[in-house]
């Protein structure tokens, strides 16, 4: 295994519109089961760094396994190499053999197969889950993912106009691009504003 990956954004404009955010409680409540404790702790790292660099990363593997609390054994045996072939047996990565390694920013809904093998509490759970999907529409899921990631870009220091650019090059519909980025700048705006003190009093 090479001492630095190159890992890029696995883009999908159907999952990264209407999929999960690695660091969301969805994600940890029916994917941890599924994929382990440091596969996921894996993707939500990276998705935490494909916010900084969404046009992707050089990883570091030493680096990222003492920055994970993994061992920092080389080859196959490496935890950092057997959580990313893990990621790509459940479809969310993809190595090329070359040293680039693709990672979807985001997640689908877990399958039935997998939903089957819960915890019968969980399987309860992603049932009444399902639901109250069907019943708000994809669009608002979507809309409020963009948000959320639009706010963020901007607490660290993006503009309004590049961060509706990050957002439809993660797979946004334009429309959800602007009113996301427009909606987060007003709230980021508004809270700049009320916490700078009042010294007309």
């Amino acid at each position: 295994m090479p001492a630095t990956l190159t890992i890029q954004p696995w883009p999908d404009p159907v999952i990264d519109t209407l999929g999960h955010d690695p660091r969301s409680l969805y994600v940890e409540t029916f994917w941890l089961p599924t994929l382990g404790p440091t596969a996921l702790l894996l993707l939500r790292h990276l998705a935490q760094r494909f916010d900084e660099r969404p046009e992707g990363l050089e990883l570091t593997v030493a680096d990222t396994s003492q920055a994970l609390g993994l061992e920092q054994r080389e080859g196959n045996s490496s935890p950092l190499v057997r959580s990313l072939a893990r990621l790509a047996q459940f479809d969310l990565a993809c190595d090329d053999g070359r040293g680039t390694v693709a990672v979807r920013r985001n997640l689908p809904p877990i399958n039935v197969r997998h939903v089957r093998r819960l915890p019968l509490e969980l399987q309860v759970a992603h049932a009444e889950w399902a639901e109250t999907q069907l019943a708000q529409g994809p669009l608002t899921t979507a809309r409020g993912r963009a948000r959320r990631l639009a706010v963020t870009l901007l607490e660290q220091g993006d503009d309004a106009d590049h961060v509706e650019r990050v957002l439809h090059a993660t797979g946004f519909h334009p429309s959800i691009c602007h009113e996301s980025a427009r909606w987060a700048y007003e709230r980021h705006r508004e809270s700049v504003e009320a916490s700078v003190p009042d010294t007309a009093a």
